[in-house]
């Protein structure tokens, strides 16, 4: 059963849940339980505010109540980051700072610009030139002080004229190449597992862990996104603790991808932010949305105020 028929079948049972039914699932949780949880750290993704002054961007996800900026780096070049010179990620970073917030890290590594970027392509020059680009991205999100550089980009990883097999092949190749250097820099890539609407190479969390342990290096992990959960097959609550250990970072959004309130996050996502707290995840869940209609400070805003309610149904 796919897990959105299992959520239509079991629709108000998250609503209505116990605080029998949740300490169950603390119970079982702790029984894996790496560190005691110290409280959610709630990023926001900057690209629904592209088109306002950075400045204006980091107070606006800071006065929500966000504590650090997850950057698409597509939003502040023309051509591509090697044009943000040494004085201006220091502008950048300084201003994030001033906010009180950090840098998350990075997403969106190769939408464009620059154009032209293919990761699993058979043309090896162009995937020697995408994984340059990574490369580049490295040390931008190195010098920003960000953590994760989360490699979604779905245009840029589907097969193109090939199998999946060999694009996996070329996926693992091109994240092995640039993983020491991540090391170097501090930063970890984390591949992230997108459904077939989007992409037909890794759809599932299981598939994203397999190519982790077939790259085997420090520097390449995996998260967890709730929007991109549409071909697994078990709720939220049971794919955190199968993968908990590999999971690095989290996407939060409804399930169309609007901003937090406008669907049923508030009550379908208490039983994996339960136990996300009963494994004491204390890295970064960053709010992630795709339809930047309403504005930057209302999606910041009101997604803070369900994310809150969502706390507040947790034991």
């Amino acid at each position: 059963m796919l897990r959105r028929n299992f959520l239509k079948l079991s629709g108000t049972i998250l609503g209505t849940a116990t605080v029998g039914s949740l300490i169950e699932a603390c119970s079982k949780a702790e029984k894996v339980a790496q560190k005691p949880w110290t409280g959610f750290k709630y990023a926001m993704c900057n690209e629904s505010m592209q088109k306002l002054p950075w400045a204006e961007q980091c107070q606006i996800i800071a006065s929500a109540g966000f504590k650090a900026v997850e950057i698409a780096p597509f939003t502040l070049v023309q051509n591509g980051v090697e044009e943000i010179s040494a004085e201006k990620r220091q502008e950048l970073l300084k201003t994030i700072k001033e906010n009180g917030l950090v840098c998350a890290g990075l997403h969106w590594l190769l939408a464009p610009p620059p154009h032209g970027l293919h990761f699993t392509t058979p043309d090896a020059t162009i995937r020697q030139k995408s994984v340059a680009y990574l490369n580049a991205l490295i040390d931008f999100c190195g010098d920003l002080e960000g953590e994760v550089m989360i490699f979604g980009s779905p245009k840029q990883r589907k097969t193109e004229g090939i199998s999946v097999t060999d694009a996996k092949k070329y996926f693992a190749e091109g994240l092995a190449a640039v993983a020491e250097h991540a090391q170097q820099r501090g930063v970890k890539i984390l591949v992230e597992h997108l459904d077939h609407t989007q992409t037909d190479v890794v759809n599932t969390l299981a598939e994203a862990k397999a190519l982790v342990d077939e790259v085997n290096r420090p520097a390449i992990q995996m998260m967890f996104d709730f929007h991109n959960t549409p071909d697994e097959t078990e709720p939220f609550h049971v794919l955190i603790e199968k993968f908990y250990k590999n999971i690095e970072h989290v996407h939060v959004q409804e399930m169309d991808g609007k901003y937090l309130g406008t669907g049923n996050a508030v009550t379908d996502f208490v039983q994996g932010f339960q136990t996300l707290k009963n494994l004491g995840f204390d890295k970064w869940v960053s709010l992630e949305v795709f339809d930047f209609t309403p504005g930057g400070k209302v999606i910041a805003e009101e997604s803070m105020k369900v994310l809150k309610k969502i706390e507040a149904n947790l034991v």
